[in-house]
């Protein structure tokens, strides 16, 4: 009993703070600019944040939460140790003073102490670790001990209206809190709670802690761009803010994955068609493996040729931006064979357990194999030069990868002792590639080769794709990997998209990120659950996505193929939220489609329409309902004008080859319909006395008089006009004959 009070005496005096004189301890800490007075209590609690034009308080006030602390995997003082169970144990903050113009921070329990620089202007107040003191002390078993995570700010932020978890900002339409990294390497992130989040910057041991800053603006909602761009500028980011106001923003882009200086002609006639302003060139186009980007046979002449399709999409009047795939290379690249990289990434580490011949087809290891993929094209070991696949595994003594087969790849087959390093190859779970090693030069070497082809062709924006495909800490490696590209980059990208994003990410794809295809058959329900929900969720991010990728998909006997109002759909959708759509061109299948003209007009019309803020509030609203659709229209005078309308079901008795659409306008009843594919007439009984056919608006087709039916050219997409009530018409589209 006597050993423990004693051990409780020192820990009570190994707690207490470390030169901090007590007539600098005694009054809160205030730090504050023009629109923030933030209070610390001098025990590290965070009391109050005052954006001070509106007096309103932002934090949530009964939380008593420490505004700083750390954090270890377990307790890793000595004494420290042997009192608390082997788990993750977090040292919040007991003591707050000034030392000059810095902030220095003592914890319970621990003899550390944080020096944090505070950058006071009136834009933002920013906060840098600057330096970790720790005191070791003269008694029991010392050593200064590791720190896994530090805390650099947190606080409890209340609930507004709007939450951004991609920028990490909670507004309303007069206040916004925004805490902000200033670079990779601070991973911010918001923490929900019951009536406020809160709001965190960690500094990781594995990343870097000294020397990074975060930033803390609270300012009128109007303001936040405004003071977002003053730090990208004075931390030398990439300028998120000025693409998100540039005029490109609003484009949406054709994407070609063949285009070559032979048939880009071709793709910008059918992108004017579509009212493009941008084209996107897929890197597949041009090169015919990734890594060392050797240039595809239809480029014969290398960058010369590339050039001369971006110079063609320019003198069109286009923006030209490219699509590629940054982290990862091709199995078939250099870099991975005939001699794989000693920098590709590797999943899991293993050692030798017996010597290993050239014969050999069992790999014996030291460390159970048990969880490593079984997916075809991803079983791949590499040890020293050499791949090998194998075709399963033990869980038990002795362990195994069995049934291997040596140099897979081309490599060269080898003989290793016992005891050498191998690791599991980390190949994507699209298995034509292997990732890189982010931690390694690998991601700098293939970021200067894209530069230069980048920056040599003259491309304006650009992809991130695959950004996901990243070792771990992905908050950290997915936008270190993104801003190594960009920094390459001789001019800004006018704006940028990409797989997936993280907090820092917010400055170089500014405008989200694009969804895959989807069948036409199912291409309105996948819009209402992932583009449509998503847009909503980036949009308190100050964010677009693209509603796009779209494929250009022709009917054939298993499919309708894409019609109209399903491009209707996707473009009326990402209107509502002022998002841009994408088309994958396809020639062969643009010709092959009956339908190609009416389909390209349908986008021709929402993209002008919307890139010319022809919407107003309301209908944008309206759009936002996912459950009605609505059909664009130029009426009689040349203008744009927007419409509810709704699909008729049972035309010809549920003729699939014929789509109807009907709506109300100008008090008459109105169907837009098309054969999906082919020509014919729809014949409805009804007399021509009540009945007006359109070309477009405006362009009025005679019919021949008749007091019981009427034939229609049945083809392209044409505008029939009724005198009766929108349920007759319904009736007599079910009534209808096709010829």
């Amino acid at each position: 009993m006597k050993n423990l009070l004693i051990i409780f005496f020192f820990l009570f005096i190994a707690c207490s703070p470390l030169n901090k004189p007590e007539k600098t301890i005694e009054e809160d800490i205030v730090i504050e600019n023009s629109e923030i007075r933030l209070v610390i209590s001098r025990h590290g609690r965070a009391l109050s944040l005052i954006h001070k034009p509106s007096g309103q308080e932002c934090l949530h006030t009964d939380t008593n939460l420490p505004a700083f602390s750390f954090f270890q995997s377990r307790p890793y003082d000595n004494e420290v140790q042997l009192m608390f169970p082997a788990k993750p144990k977090t040292f919040n903050a007991d003591t707050v003073y000034w030392r000059g113009d810095d902030l220095v921070v003592g914890f319970e329990l621990e003899s550390y102490l944080a020096v944090i620089e505070v950058n006071v202007n009136d834009d933002y107040i920013g906060f840098k670790l600057k330096d970790l003191e720790y005191e070791i002390l003269d008694y029991g078993v010392k050593r200064r001990t590791e720190i896994d995570k530090f805390t650099l700010l947190q606080l409890p932020v209340q609930n507004r209206d709007n939450f951004g978890e991609w920028l990490n900002v909670s507004w309303d339409e007069q206040v916004a809190i925004n805490l902000l990294a200033t670079d990779p390497y601070a991973m911010i992130d918001a923490e929900e709670r019951d009536g406020f989040r809160i709001f965190k910057a960690e500094l990781h041991e594995e990343v870097k802690m000294k020397g990074v800053e975060v930033v803390l603006i609270t300012t009128e909602k109007e303001n936040l761009l405004n003071r977002i761009e003053k730090v990208e500028n004075d931390f030398n980011l990439p300028k998120g803010v000025a693409s998100r106001r540039s005029k490109e923003y609003k484009y949406s882009y054709y994407e070609i994955w063949d285009a070559t200086p032979q048939n880009i002609d071709e793709h910008i006639a059918f992108a004017k068609k579509g009212g493009f302003k941008a084209i996107q060139i897929v890197w597949n186009s041009f090169v015919s493996s990734f890594g060392h980007y050797p240039w595809k046979a239809e480029y014969p002449n290398g960058m010369k040729d590339l050039q001369t399709v971006v110079r063609k999409v320019k003198d069109a009047g286009m923006i030209v931006g490219t699509h590629l795939w940054y982290n990862k290379v091709d199995k078939t690249d250099l870099f991975v064979s005939p001699v794989p990289d000693h920098r590709l990434s590797l999943r899991r580490n293993f050692t030798l357990a017996l010597p290993l011949g050239k014969d050999s087809d069992i790999v014996t290891v030291e460390e159970n194999p048990e969880g490593v993929t079984m997916e075809e094209g991803r079983r791949l070991l590499k040890i020293g030069d050499e791949l090998i696949e194998y075709a399963g595994f033990t869980t038990e003594r002795p362990y195994q990868f069995t049934g291997c087969m040596r140099g897979a790849l081309n490599t060269e087959v080898s003989d290793y002792v016992q005891g050498y390093r191998l690791g599991l190859l980390d190949v994507d779970t699209w298995p034509k590639w292997v990732r890189l090693d982010q931690r390694t030069s690998i991601q700098d070497e293939i970021a200067e080769k894209i530069g230069k082809i980048y920056n040599d062709a003259g491309f304006d924006f650009i992809y991130f794709d695959g950004a996901e495909d990243v070792i771990p800490p992905y908050w950290f490696y997915t936008s270190l990997a993104q801003n190594k590209l960009y920094q390459n980059f001789t001019s800004p990208p006018v704006f940028s998209e990409g797989a997936i994003k993280s907090h820092f990410s917010w400055h170089i794809l500014t405008r989200g990120n694009a969804f895959d295809t989807f069948r036409p058959e199912v291409i309105k329900e996948a819009t209402r659950k992932y583009p449509l929900a998503q847009a909503k969720f980036v949009s308190k991010d100050f964010t677009s996505i693209n509603f796009g990728w779209m494929k250009y998909v022709a009917p054939g006997e298993s499919t309708i193929g894409m019609q109209p109002d399903m491009f209707e759909y996707v473009c009326s959708r990402g209107a509502a939220w002022d998002c841009p759509v994408s088309l994958i061109g396809e020639l062969e299948i643009f010709k092959k489609h009956n339908r190609t003209s009416d389909n390209l007009e349908v986008i021709r019309r929402w993209e002008k329409a919307r890139i010319e803020n022809f919407f107003t509030d309301k209908q944008k609203e309206e759009l936002k309902n996912s459950n009605q659709e609505h059909i664009l229209l130029i009426n009689e005078d040349g203008g744009f004008e927007m419409l509810p309308y709704t699909q008729i079901l049972n035309v010809a008795e549920e003729n699939k080859n014929v789509r109807a659409f009907i709506f109300q306008r100008n008090n008459k009843t109105c169907v837009v319909y098309w054969h999906i594919s082919g020509e014919g007439s729809l014949e409805l009984p009804v007399s021509s006395e009540s009945v007006r056919l359109f070309e477009e608006l405006g362009e009025e087709i005679s019919l021949p008089k008749n007091e019981e039916r009427i034939s229609i050219p049945l083809g392209d997409r044409r505008y029939v006009q009724f005198d009766i009530s929108k349920g007759e018409v319904i009736d007599l589209f079910s009534k209808a004959k096709i010829k």
